[in-house]
């Protein structure tokens, strides 16, 4: 897939204001500081799309960027830490939930793992919630370029030994890099394919 145009739509906190759901949507999410600004803009190659920060939590709301004008990239605000009140990060789960169980059009999940670390509770604990919500997901190994291709190995084969403690199989996966712009191509090929069996849901 070449990526012709890639634009900032809207942001939002109420699930009723997001655009209407007659384009495919995948939602990009993971722990605070994973990469998942840098990720993006790798993907539509325009750098700035979405805002990075050195400060876990910056994102807090539901971003869409329409690609292609013909689908979108949902930026999510990330779990775990962030520096904000026990309430706040309830009001954030409680939508992004919502989002995530009850968005029509939304094709998969996008759950971005730091590659440099050990299998974590809370990116487990995630993927264990969408597979009890029937939510397709899929994993994208983040900051490849770090570490040596053995440690990404490692790492990817521990996250998926976790896994299969309670998933028959492992999901898609992808190694990537927002540097070396690793995993672009395959997971820009994965969306294409999915695009292409896309029908819009039906008006209630």
């Amino acid at each position: 897939m070449q990526i012709q145009s890639a634009e900032f739509k809207c942001s939002n906190t109420r699930t009723e204001k997001l655009p209407p759901p007659v384009l495919p949507e995948y939602a990009f999410i993971g722990r605070s500081n994973v990469g998942k600004s840098s990720l993006i803009n790798a993907l539509t190659a325009k750098k700035g799309l979405a805002k990075t920060s050195q400060t876990p939590g910056k994102t807090q709301l539901i971003n869409h960027f329409l690609i292609n004008e013909n689908w979108y990239i949902v930026d999510l605000p990330g779990y775990g830490y962030a520096r904000v009140s026990q309430k706040t990060r309830e009001e954030w789960e409680r939508f992004i939930r919502y989002y995530l169980r009850n968005r029509e059009n939304l094709q998969c999940v996008f759950v971005l793992i730091d590659s440099r670390i050990d299998p974590q509770k809370a990116d487990l604990d995630f993927c264990f919630w969408l597979g009890e919500n029937g939510i397709p997901f899929v994993l994208a190994f983040t900051k490849a370029d770090k570490q040596s291709k053995i440690k990404t190995t490692h790492a990817v084969d521990a996250f998926k030994k976790a896994l299969l403690k309670y998933f028959e199989e492992i999901p898609p996966l992808f190694v990537t890099s927002s540097e070396t712009k690793e995993g672009r191509e395959e997971i820009l090929d994965f969306i294409d394919g999915v695009n292409k069996n896309f029908n819009p849901p039906t008006p209630v």
